[in-house]
This record gives C-alpha cells, structure tokens and sequence, in this order.
C-alpha cells in the first residue's frame, strides 16, 4: 500500500548532554545510531532534526522499517539518559520521496454501508484499495492546517 506523507509530522523525543568541556550532545532514543551535537542548544537541536531525516532516509533507503517515535516517560527510566535535557523534535515524513517499509495492524471498523459503497468507489476510480484509501484520508484529515 503506497501512502503519500505530505504534513505528516511525527514528533521524535531527543536527549541532550552538556559536559563542561564538550558541546551540547544529542541522541534520538527511538532511531539506534542517530546522534548529534551542537555548540549551543538551538544548534544541537536544529541538527537533531536534520540528523533525523538523514537517519529515517536511511532506513527507507535500506528497505527497513522506521521506528516510532516512544514516550519520553518510556526513556527516562534508561540510565544512559541519566541527568539529560529533553525535548522534542518534530520530522515531517513528507520530506522522504521513495516508499517506506510501514509496519500495519488490521483493525475492525463499523461504517454505514452505503458510505462503504462509496468509498469502494471512489478507491477504486483512484486505482486503490479501501485500505489505502482510508490510510490516505485519515492522513489527510490528521494534516489538515485549516
């Protein structure tokens, strides 16, 4: 199922180290090997951001699935994070170009069966499946800034 992205933000929780003698360091729990730095903290973050997007077009362009992004509760526990600064980085997964490896769960929905028709429809005249279609509006609906 091919899903377009457009202004689909995901927000990624990041770590930041500061020693006195170092930069600011950042590393991004959910994507293993993705790290940063920065002589100021707005610095280490904007490369944080680019880091990421760097790091998830890896995994595309590796045919591998993107992680999602965890809590920051869920990474507070691990003692590597020990006195870090946390914040969140937003990527926007519209910047990646090629198909990417999406882990998917069947889910059971209810609809009027006369919008099931209409829907069967229109994915159809759009060369989709209804899973697609509905992914596809849903993202949509989600990303809609008006």
């Amino acid at each position: 199922m091919q899903v377009k992205f457009e202004n689909y933000v995901v927000t990624y929780p990041v770590v930041i180290h500061k020693d006195d003698d170092s930069t600011y360091g950042v590393t991004v729990p959910d994507l293993p090997g993705c790290f940063s730095a920065g002589s100021t903290m707005e610095e280490a973050l904007a490369n944080a951001k680019e880091a990421i997007e760097c790091h998830i077009k890896g995994f595309v362009m590796d045919d591998e699935e993107v992680p999602e992004p965890l809590s920051i509760d869920t990474h507070i526990k691990n003692p590597d994070y020990k006195n870090g600064i946390w914040a969140l980085v937003d990527f926007d997964y519209g910047k990646i170009d090629a198909p990417m490896k999406i882990k998917y769960k069947r889910i059971n929905v209810t609809i009027p069966s006369h919008l099931l028709k209409h829907i069967d429809q229109y994915a159809k005249n759009k060369h989709l499946s209804r899973s697609a279609f509905i992914t596809q509006a849903t993202v949509n609906a989600m990303t809609d800034t008006k």
